[in-house]
């Protein structure tokens, strides 16, 4: 039988009810280039998905706006009908006019088709987690939340998250219905949004780092993250992730690849266990 690798991570129980090992996966890969199309692999596509399963993830972050649709279809054919414990975390909110172009769109109505959209697409009953892609600056937040929250009592959404947003943006969303969690911009080498974080730590809101992988210098001979990944026998992909899961309880990476082996990789960082010595290494590197 297959390791369940993933559960080396923890987990963490999102919205207080949705329990998920801490280490995910993110299909925003799977598309073509730019975010856009078909996948090039389709049928490599599936065999990650279904890799990623079989070692222990049991949450997984997609959006409508992947492709569009081609993830969630991707999904839908690799995973469905769905594992008891999957969580499938999704987002609406943005609209795509071609490869790599993102506008939000925070419309009531836009809101709710991509909701309904994601559902078929999905082949879901209900949503686990819908997080606000962006937040519409044209549209005021207590409209575009309060179509999320209408959406939630009509049992099509269970929770509700926020994606990209400031601490003063998730109190004022929360004024409209509760949230459960923030997914943000942050890695070993960027993290600008260590507020957010904080806040997310102090209200038990799981915290998603999209761009989780973003190791760069650091890991080039020499670095850092080259000289601690030798001590570990590890990758520095691996590295990063096991700095990010020693950082926050509340931190849920979604590492994502079109690569079965690439997969294998990341996942395995659940098993790596830092040092203080050497997460505070990593930290005073890129301060």
């Amino acid at each position: 039988m297959t390791e369940v690798v993933a559960a080396a991570a923890g987990e963490f129980s999102v919205g207080g009810d949705l329990t998920v090992r801490r280490l995910g996966y993110g299909t925003m890969q799977l598309p073509g280039a730019g975010v856009w199309g078909e996948s090039a692999d389709p049928e490599g596509a599936v065999r990650v998905l279904r890799r990623a399963v079989e070692l222990g993830v049991n949450f997984i972050d997609t959006a409508d706006a992947y492709g569009p649709f081609t993830a969630d279809l991707l999904l839908k054919k690799a995973l469905h009908p769905y594992a008891d414990d999957l969580v499938i975390a999704t987002k609406a909110g943005f609209t795509r006019s071609g490869p790599g172009k993102w506008a939000p769109v925070g419309r009531p109505e836009y809101l709710r088709q991509a909701v309904e959209l994601s559902l078929r697409h999905l082949g879901l009953e209900r949503i686990d987690l819908l997080q606000l892609h962006r937040i519409d600056p044209k549209v005021p937040v207590a409209d575009q939340v309060g179509e999320l929250a209408k959406m939630q009592a009509e049992g099509k959404i269970r929770h509700i998250g926020l994606s990209q947003v400031s601490v003063e943006k998730i109190e004022e969303a929360a004024k409209t219905a509760p949230i459960v969690s923030v997914q943000n911009l942050y890695n070993l080498s960027q993290r600008n949004d260590e507020p957010v974080l904080e806040y997310a730590e102090q209200n038990n809101l799981a915290f998603i780092p999209w761009f989780p992988l973003a190791t760069g210098d650091l890991a080039k001979t020499g670095g850092p993250l080259d000289a601690i990944a030798k001590e570990h026998g590890a990758s520095p992909s691996q590295l990063a992730l096991a700095w990010l899961l020693k950082r926050s309880p509340v931190m849920l990476p979604i590492p994502g690849t079109s690569s079965v082996a690439h997969l294998e990789d990341n996942v395995a960082a659940a098993k790596l266990e830092l040092t203080d010595e050497e997460f505070n290494r990593l930290t005073e590197a890129v301060s």
